[in-house]
């Protein structure tokens, strides 16, 4: 109660170890359940303070029920880690009312940092899927600079690294995007990535997702993986087919026009380099 009095939020250390099935496993000792009781004396006087839970071994939905705000998503930071599009896609499949709820991220205290992890590429791919998909962002320190070096909290001080400019720059973009109120207020949807051809297995290569409010629309699609691939996404919107329609890259430069009425029927033809991460602005032209 202390602590909810001077803060907004904060971060309970491997929460999961309080769960009873867990400290009775650990500790052969029964326990009653603490977090839902603790939650909620928190919030009687302070019914906005946000509880995040680092939690591992699959039980973040949980530790959702039991009051948590947040829980760290480690699930898809591994699958990211590990490479291979078709895992990141399938976590992806979960509900929104599990979703809305993670804290997503590619680097924290505990991990080693995201630009020693990923490569260059990689780790842009890898950044627009985490934090333009539904639930808190969750920043590192450093992270936006693209320092490597992993510091202990313990030592309170660091080694003085050069800011790598590109990446910033990658994540000034980045977070333009995710302060929209598209993004923060709109609806989310996980999108069909359609082979381009008959046989082509690169299709699988891709993760695409879109974002809508009002008039506004947003279409991410990534080639997660390390070869050129091909695809159709198949778009979610209404009344493609009425208008043409210019497609803007707010990740980088590129500005393209398409017929509405073959977005429609086809969907996005997109032919793309290994690890690339494209978040496109639809707008009527």
């Amino acid at each position: 109660m202390q602590i909810a009095a001077q803060c907004d939020g904060v971060r309970c250390d491997m929460a999961m170890l309080l769960l009873p099935e867990v400290f009775e496993r650990t500790w052969g000792i029964a326990a009653e359940p603490f977090w839902p009781a603790a939650i909620a004396q928190v919030r009687q006087l302070y019914p906005e303070f946000c509880f995040m839970a680092e939690v591992y071994w699959d039980l973040e939905w949980t530790l959702q029920q039991q009051g948590f705000t947040y829980t760290y998503d480690k699930r898809l930071y591994d699958r990211l880690r590990d490479g291979a599009a078709r895992p990141v896609r399938e976590h992806f499949l979960a509900g929104l009312d599990y979703q809305n709820k993670l804290a997503r991220f590619l680097e924290n205290h505990d991990e080693p940092r995201a630009a020693a992890t990923f490569c260059s590429d990689g780790h842009k791919a890898a950044a627009v899927l985490t934090f333009v998909s539904p639930g808190l962002r969750f920043f590192h320190q450093g992270q936006f600079e693209g320092l490597r070096k992993h510091i202990s909290p313990h030592l309170v001080r660091a080694p003085v690294e050069a800011v790598d400019q590109m990446l910033k720059q990658f994540y000034d973009r980045l977070l333009a995007v995710t302060s929209q109120a598209v993004v923060r207020k709109g609806q989310w949807q996980l999108l069909e990535c359609r082979p381009a051809w008959e046989g082509n297995w690169s299709s699988d290569s891709f993760i695409s997702f879109a974002w809508e409010l009002d008039d506004e629309r947003l279409l991410v699609a990534v080639n997660y993986s390390s070869n050129q691939a091909q695809c159709y996404v198949k778009l979610p919107f209404a009344n493609l087919a009425d208008a043409r329609w210019q497609l803007q890259d707010l990740m980088g430069d590129a500005v393209y026009e398409r017929e509405g009425s073959d977005l429609h029927e086809r969907g996005l033809y997109l032919d793309e380099p290994s690890w690339k991460a494209m978040v496109f602005a639809l707008r009527q032209t």
